[in-house]
């Protein structure tokens, strides 16, 4: 580190471009653990509790809305919400929040 700093004092040619690649490599790394990482993580999650999700489970939509699971498609789920049972609304499941298994309710 000090012959580095050395040839940048002298005015070497180059004498900059390690510590400029050395700053992006700390700030790169810093970025992947500290933004990256974290989210691909948390995406993990969401993608794994999507693919649990049954029929009966208990949900928490992103509006903070509860209902329970009544239909299951591809991309979309039927959330029936409160005790009127005439209220079925379609969502997407990226809609989804929190799920409480059914069976967790039994217990």
């Amino acid at each position: 580190m000090r012959m580095i700093m050395a040839q940048a004092a002298e005015g070497a040619p180059g004498g900059m471009l390690p510590i400029i690649l050395m700053y992006v490599v700390i700030f790169g790394a810093f970025f992947y653990f500290a933004l990256y990482r974290p989210q691909k993580k948390e995406q993990k999650k969401m993608s794994s509790m999507l693919s649990t999700l049954e029929i009966g489970d208990c949900i928490l939509t992103n509006s903070g809305f509860y209902g329970i699971v009544i239909d299951i498609t591809e991309d979309t789920v039927i959330v029936e919400f409160g005790n009127n049972k005439n209220c079925r609304i379609p969502m997407q499941k990226s809609a989804i929040a929190q799920v409480e298994k059914a069976d967790s309710d039994a217990k």
